[in-house]
C-alpha cells in the first residue's frame, strides 16, 4: 500500500531549519504523527513528498517557505493600544497571546512593549523559513468514512477536536 488521498497515514519525522540546520520539533521518542493525507492535515509541501511513498520508506525533503507556513509578511506586525492587554498581569517581549480576528482565533507573539504601545507579530514562526523534514513512514490504512467525511484521524494517535 502507497500513500495517496483517503489514507491514514503514521510518521516519525524531524523538521530543521534548512538554512541553519536548527531542529524545531522531531517526533523522536514520542508517538509517530498520525494524519489523513489529501485533507490538509500538514503542510503541503510534506504532504506532496509523502504521496506515493510505502511502509519503511525513509527520506528527507526541503520544502520552501510557500509550501510551509508561508512567506514573512510585515502586514501580519500590528501596534496595539496597551490598553488591550490590561487584563493581563504583564505583557513583555516574547509573549504568546491568543486574540480573536475575523478568521478566529490567532495566535500573537509581541516583539515591543513601551509605555503606550505593544507591538505584535501574526505571523507563523516558522514562516519564511524553508524548512528540511526527515522522515519515516511507519504506517499507512485506509481511513474509515467517518475520518474521510470529518476531514481527520479519529481513535488512537488522531487529534479530534469537536
Amino acid at each position: 500500500m502507497t500513500i495517496s488521498e483517503r489514507k491514514v497515514v503514521s510518521i516519525h519525522y524531524k523538521v530543521a531549519d534548512a538554512t541553519s540546520a536548527e531542529v524545531f520539533d522531531s517526533s523522536e521518542g514520542g508517538d509517530p504523527m498520525i494524519y489523513l493525507h489529501g485533507a490538509q492535515n500538514i503542510i503541503p509541501g510534506l504532504e506532496q513528498a509523502l504521496e506515493g511513498k510505502a511502509v519503511g520508506d525513509e527520506f528527507v525533503v526541503t520544502v520552501e517557505s510557500a509550501d510551509a507556513y508561508g512567506d514573512y509578511s510585515e502586514d501580519r506586525i500590528q501596534q496595539v493600544p496597551i490598553e488591550a492587554f490590561e487584563q493581563m498581569e504583564k505583557i513583555e517581549p516574547g509573549m504568546v497571546v491568543s486574540a480573536q480576528s475575523d478568521d478566529g482565533q490567532i495566535t500573537l507573539m509581541v516583539t515591543e512593549v513601551d509605555e503606550t504601545t505593544v507591538t505584535v507579530d501574526a505571523n507563523h514562526p516558522l514562516a519564511g523559513k524553508s524548512l528540511t523534514f526527515d522522515v519515516k513512514v511507519e504506517s499507512i490504512r485506509d481511513a474509515s468514512d467517518e475520518e474521510i467525511e470529518h476531514g481527520h484521524v479519529h481513535g488512537a494517535g488522531g487529534h479530534h477536536h469537536d
